[in-house]
């Protein structure tokens, strides 16, 4: 009797551990990697926001605290353990790390240069490890190459060019004359070749004066403001960013470069509450798609201010947003795959495939895996204009523009879209 006993205890036991074993499997933490610029001249407008974002949105979402339709704590029950490298340095550097990392972590959700996406997207693909990029903006990634295992959460820069020249004739249906102020490298090069290309197509004949490229992080922008000021152009297009940004706009504005042309900067949301009154009236103002001041009211966009603004004590700008919602995105398609598996933590292999044509939501509006066979995001893009209101910076006139509007169909070059008179196939 007593060896009966022993023996259906000894099942019992092996039952319950059998069961806390299950328990602890599901529960296991999920580990991602974060890449983002931490240090150099990227990080103050870019990759701090970024990591700012991941940090709001991670800790929240480990403890529940998200509204709808992201209130599951963690992803699908997971609690989520980060890891954050800098991706300041050449692009062989950030190829190292990604090894390293893809080594030590489950997924990984990063970077903001171009040129790192481009060099990490085989490599991501080499190791079939799943990536997921935030905000690089080159359209090559998806135009030049298939891949399985990355993604892009976030429009390419085709959709900030595109509705840039969207805005500007919408505001200006006379618009004889345009000019460019761009850094000379690959962002600048190409937001100038597709602003001037859309301008071109939508109005045929508007003339061209000057495109100044000077050096990345110049600094010094007198030389090219004199010529931009003798140019008389309608229009001036600028896709600066960071430090270059912010001279521009302190050493253009006292000349009344910003009165005497409609500016447009691509970028310019990043620099509002820094700058402030020192930006002109009437300059137009982008934010690389319907972020910060420009997206769209919703609760999910209410808290996520709201959180962000509480814990730095400043406004999330674009990046911030790119960031939370590659976070977002990456959640869904993470949930999507665990409720395909009847409830059971996905494989890699699971959440590729759910993520694949993907649509949610996030605090800019709803996204839609739609083109690079659905592994890159298409959304809808907004431009607004810069006016003081009582000392404060506000945006006014604020139009968007549906993403059938300002990105490519599936399987078209952006290059190819836009010389072919935005033609849907």
């Amino acid at each position: 009797m007593r060896q009966l006993v022993r023996v259906w205890l000894y099942s019992v036991f092996a039952i319950l551990g059998t069961a806390a074993a299950g328990i602890a499997l599901a529960q296991q933490p999920l580990k991602i990697g974060i890449v983002t610029f931490l240090s150099g001249p990227a990080a103050g407008p870019f990759g701090v926001p970024a990591r700012n974002a991941a940090e709001v949105l991670f800790e929240n979402l480990n403890a529940g605290k998200l509204p709808a339709p992201y209130a599951t704590k963690g992803f699908g029950g997971a609690t989520v353990e980060i890891t954050f490298v800098d991706e300041a340095g050449p692009a062989t550097k950030q190829v190292a790390d990604f090894r390293n990392l893809a080594q030590r972590v489950d997924l990984v959700i990063g970077y903001v240069s171009s040129g790192n996406c481009l060099a990490i997207a085989p490599v991501a693909e080499e190791l079939k490890k799943l990536t997921v990029f935030f905000d690089c903006g080159t359209p090559r990634i998806f135009e030049d190459a298939t891949y399985k295992y990355v993604f892009r959460t976030h429009p390419t820069a085709t959709m900030d060019s595109v509705g840039a020249a969207l805005y500007v004739l919408d505001r200006n249906p006379k618009l004889k004359s345009i000019a460019g102020l761009n850094q000379n490298y690959a962002w600048g090069q190409d937001s100038w070749n597709d602003f001037e290309a859309a301008v071109k197509v939508l109005k045929p004949g508007v003339e061209v004066k000057t495109s100044q490229m000077p050096k990345l992080f110049a600094g010094q922008f007198g030389a090219e403001i004199s010529t931009l000021l003798s140019s008389n152009s309608d229009v001036i297009h600028s896709s600066f960013w960071g430090g270059d940004l912010e001279a521009l706009i302190l050493q253009a504005g006292p000349r009344n470069l910003f009165k005497k042309s409609t500016v447009v900067l691509t970028t310019g949301e990043t620099v509002m509450f820094r700058l402030g009154d020192k930006i002109p009236d009437g300059t137009v103002i982008g934010a690389r798609g319907m972020h910060g001041v420009l997206a769209p009211a919703s609760e999910l966009n209410k808290w996520f201010r709201a959180e962000y603004q509480a814990r730095y004590q400043v406004p999330p700008v674009y990046p911030s947003y790119h960031m939370a919602q590659a976070i977002l995105g990456t959640k869904a398609a993470y949930e999507k795959a665990q409720a395909a598996n009847g409830g059971n933590a996905p494989t890699q292999e699971q959440i590729i495939a759910a993520f694949e044509n993907l649509t949610f939501e996030s605090p800019s509006g709803k996204a839609q895996m739609a083109i690079g066979k659905g592994h890159q995001a298409v959304q809808g893009t907004a431009y607004g204009t810069s006016k003081l209101v009582k000392g404060q910076l506000t945006i006014t006139n604020i139009k968007s523009y549906p993403p059938e509007k300002v990105n490519p169909p599936d399987g078209v070059k952006s290059e190819d879209w836009i010389k072919s008179g935005f033609k849907s196939r």
